[in-house]
């Protein structure tokens, strides 16, 4: 059986590269040989970092962004519209991952089968490369379920050369669960702690990146997560797969089981537990909340050696713009033209749903609890605001001195919108609104610039109906580090290398928070403290202090807060997705979320509401209008919550059972 072997390189354990070939019993008798087959299987990892396209693009599918109509658009702009369907999942590029993710576990299972072959490295480490071989198989069937829903499993062996095309079809979702989580408990018994463990005579600094016990923990929990949120577990009541069935006769999806809620409690916990993760934290800025901003940041920022947020995660990968190489995300948002000339593309930018949703600084509450809706649909220009909050959705404030990665020295004070005063750390970390000093005293064109977009030459970065423009009002720079002119634009973007946090803590905790909600004992007092960890990160006060007004204790009893009600479960399910909404911007987290809670037909179906950057002036221009974007709206439907599997692989295997409504 010939190989493609990989080379690694000093810098990164997934930067490979094609070498040569070699046969089976050659590649895994040797050391080196035996090594980079194992970089091969980890090239298969998905690339969520990604953000117009690959499995990145469920960001601009999902409503946490509306990326700028342009002649850039990929795949995943024609899935947001509803524009797609089994015939047009066609290639990887536009989303078909079934080849590309069997022929990854397949080569898994190959290493799997051979690796006790190597006779030159010692058996604790071969013992640790089958940790990761599993971990890597595990994770490869859990990106197929999260897209396509149970999916066909091979088990521990190789798939079958003989099968009858004919004869194949899904397994169940309780068998796909059962394996993926019983191979990562044999993954979690064989890794190491630490790459670098003294047993394993590896260093970190040639393997960044590769599997460690609590990786595969925090696989699990999240593998457990969704095996009990609502799609996957009793479809919210509705039973829109409840008779979902096989060619075999076998049901796919189970019905409701609550104590799977405890399962992920536990799973979550066992991470927690091992001590060995903590959040980031800065402590020596001026003011909390440039503390808390920078804390934030450098969860992104800081460096392997040191980053004991991240507990799986990888080098940001050159994709799309090679030129830009991993610096491409960050043109995908910078400012397109005009007078901050950061040679950006504007195409990635946050929705206006993603910027309401940061809670307020001095309350610690999140200031819109929904929009009212017309003609069936979200109205994000009708809020309901939480009285309480502290939020002003018009008019502004004079005078306002911005407060984060800025210096009063060249930032002076400005005109801010009152919808962006006052809000929490990780929205000034996020955004750049409409108005706002770009966070460097250097730019391309010269000094320091504000950001200000709408239809006049006056503004910094211009409307155009024909050429690249901020199409929302608001720029997505979480990857910006302050203070980088990007003079040489192409060096600089190209010298860019971020960590991509695929497992971190602050998931953890949040998934913890929402499973002690959720399980069959529930307990308020762990959920609000872990979700209390994730806030106090950011500055903000603990989320009873917040909402005095909110029994989080008892589950049914039921709380008002400016017109809406919910019960004390309800209030807190809400509270920590919309934690998580705001921590994990841009992470490939909300798609997901969505999706699992069954919750994307509410909240994907709006109109494209923007900022008025059609308008003349800097003042008309915060008006939220739904027809200044170009290009079709979104649009959920009830299928979609399931990926269609491509004609291509149903023609072949002819009896497969396709997703509803596909």
């Amino acid at each position: 059986m010939a190989l493609c072997i990989l080379a690694i390189s000093c810098d990164s354990f997934f930067d490979i590269n094609l070498k040569d070939q070699a046969t089976l019993e050659d590649t895994m008798s040797r050391s080196s040989t035996v090594k980079r087959y194992l970089a091969h299987l980890y090239s298969y990892i998905p690339r969520e970092e990604n953000t117009r396209a690959y499995e990145g693009g469920t960001v601009l599918r999902s409503d946490e962004s509306l990326n700028a109509k342009s002649q850039y658009e990929t795949y995943w702009y024609t899935v947001r519209r509803g524009e797609y369907d089994a015939s047009t999942t066609n290639s990887e590029a536009n989303a078909n991952i079934w080849k590309r993710y069997y022929v990854a576990i397949n080569e898994c299972t190959t290493f799997l089968d051979n690796v006790k072959m190597d006779v030159e490295d010692s058996p604790e480490l071969i013992t640790q490369m089958e940790g990761e071989a599993r971990f890597l198989r595990a994770y490869y069937y859990f990106i197929l379920l999260r897209q396509y829903g149970p999916v066909i499993i091979w088990g521990d062996k190789a798939a079958d050369q003989n099968v009858i095309a004919e004869e194949l079809d899904r397994n169940t979702l309780e068998e796909n669960v059962n394996f993926i989580v019983s191979e990562l408990d044999k993954a979690i018994s064989m890794l190491a702690y630490e790459v670098n463990d003294p047993g394993l005579g590896l260093s970190l600094s040639s393997n960044k990146g590769r599997v460690t016990k609590g990786a595969a923990m925090a696989l699990k929990a999240r593998v457990l997560l969704y095996a009990a949120s609502p799609l996957y577990n009793g479809q919210n009541g509705t039973g829109m797969y409840a008779s979902l069935q096989n060619h075999r006769g076998e049901k796919l999806f189970p019905a409701y089981d609550a104590s799977k809620w405890d399962k992920v409690a536990q799973a979550a916990k066992d991470v927690i537990e091992l001590n060995r993760y903590s959040l980031t934290k800065v402590a020596d800025k001026p003011t909390a909340i440039q503390n808390a901003a920078a804390s934030y940041q450098t969860v992104w920022f800081q460096g392997w050696d040191t980053n004991r947020e991240i507990i799986w995660g990888w080098w940001y990968r050159a994709w799309g713009d090679e030129s830009l190489g991993s610096g491409c995300d960050i043109a995908y948002a910078a400012p397109a033209g005009g007078k901050i000339a950061l040679a950006g593309y504007s195409l990635n930018s946050p929705s206006l749903k993603l910027v309401d949703a940061y809670p307020m600084w001095e309350t610690g509450r999140y200031p819109i609890l929904g929009y009212e809706k017309t003609a069936g649909l979200l109205d994000l220009s009708r809020p309901i605001v939480d009285e309480a909050s502290g939020y002003k959705g018009s008019g502004f404030t004079d005078n306002y001195q911005q407060v984060v990665d800025v210096d009063s020295s060249w930032a002076k004070p400005f005109k801010a919108h009152n919808s962006t005063v006052g809000r929490d750390a990780r929205y000034y970390a996020n955004f750049v609104p409409n108005g706002f000093w770009w966070p460097s005293s250097t730019t391309n064109s010269g000094g320091p610039v504000r950001f200000t977009c709408y239809n006049s030459a006056e503004a910094s970065s211009p409307y155009s109906a024909t050429e690249a423009c901020n199409r929302v009002g608001y720029v997505w720079r979480r990857l910006y580090k302050a203070e980088n002119p990007l003079k040489d634009l192409t060096a600089d973007y190209q010298s860019m290398r971020y960590v991509y946090p695929a497992f971190r803590l602050a998931e953890v905790y949040l998934t913890y928070a929402e499973a002690c909600n959720e399980k069959t004992t529930r307990d308020a007092d762990q959920a609000i403290y872990y979700l209390d960890q994730v806030r106090d990160r950011s500055g903000l006060p603990g989320i009873r202090t917040a909402y005095p007004d909110i029994d989080f204790d008892s589950a049914e009893a039921t709380s008002t807060v400016s017109g809406v009600s919910r019960t004390g479960r309800e209030w807190l399910r809400w509270v920590i997705l919309q934690e998580k909404m705001c921590e994990f911007a841009f992470e490939g987290q909300r798609h997901y979320d969505m999706l699992r809670w069954m919750k994307a037909e509410e909240e994907y179906n709006t109109e494209n509401w923007t900022l008025h950057v059609t308008a003349k002036n800097y003042e008309e221009s915060y008006e939220r209008v739904s027809d200044d974007y170009i290009g079709g709206r979104a649009n959920f439907r009830t299928r979609d919550y399931l990926f269609p599997f491509g004609s291509a692989q149903r023609s072949e295997m002819t009896n497969f059972t396709q997703n509803p409504g596909w």
